[in-house]
């Protein structure tokens, strides 16, 4: 028996949205966001005000910013995951010179919360704090793969309709399980390749770091970069634990 896929609950995704449309879009104006979120602007309204007073939006000549309580309460007294991993990013960056990323499980979808760009004229730009599928980027399988089995299985078939191909899936994560890493061959976009592994803490997955780069300049590169992604993984770990 497979595990249901969490429903979403209409005012906490709101909430949300509100949040990632402020923080795309510093000074959003109520119009637009209602906009966005397809809901009255007097729904909207009444959950910007509550944001608002509780200090998680702020409100400057009619637009919404970020507040100060995402940062003040939210934060913890240790490095952050982005802190930790910056230096490893820019040292992956210099050593294959393709872009490397770092990735999280932000519900159903995996977020770039940093890069370090390759400095190359044709190279992949890690688009950032944008929501993208779990599957098939090399970021979110590493990040599926860590999932209980039930949970996974049920995400699976939530996105791919075609039952071979979720057999394939299916047998692939297990040996993204297995092997520690993921690659992605042109999976997502038709030039892009790519390879990550898991950044563990306590036996917990927090992220994945990914390299990624035009198909034509990294795929044969790709097992070596797997083998270096292992050390780094293990170095930002080690600044967290």
């Amino acid at each position: 028996m497979t595990e249901p896929v969490v429903k979403s609950h209409r005012t906490v995704s709101r909430v949300t949205a509100i949040l990632e449309l402020a923080a795309g879009e510093p000074g959003i104006r109520l119009a637009p966001l209602a906009a966005a979120l397809d809901a009255p602007k007097s729904s909207v309204f009444g959950l910007v005000k509550g944001l608002v007073s509780t200090g998680y939006l702020i409100e400057e000549d009619g637009g919404y910013h970020l507040g100060p309580a995402l940062g003040n309460l939210l934060t913890a007294d240790r490095p952050t995951l982005v802190d930790a991993a910056r230096s490893t990013l820019e040292e992956l960056r210099d050593t294959f010179d393709e872009t490397a990323m770092l990735g999280t499980a932000v519900g159903d979808s995996v977020v770039y919360v940093a890069a370090a760009e390759s400095r190359q004229p044709i190279r992949y730009s890690a688009p950032l704090r944008v929501r993208r599928p779990l599957f098939p980027p090399s970021a979110g399988k590493v990040l599926l793969a860590s999932w209980p089995a039930r949970k996974r299985d049920s995400y699976l078939e939530s996105v791919i309709d075609d039952p071979a191909a979720l057999e394939r899936a299916r047998q692939e994560l297990d040996r993204v399980r297995t092997e520690g890493f993921a690659i992605n061959r042109g999976e997502t976009l038709p030039d892009v390749s790519a390879t990550a592994r898991p950044i563990v803490v306590h036996d917990r997955v927090l992220a994945a770091v990914a390299v990624a780069g035009p198909t034509t300049r990294i795929a044969d590169r790709l097992p070596d970069i797997a083998e270096a992604l292992l050390g780094a993984t293990r170095t930002v770990a080690a600044r967290l634990s």
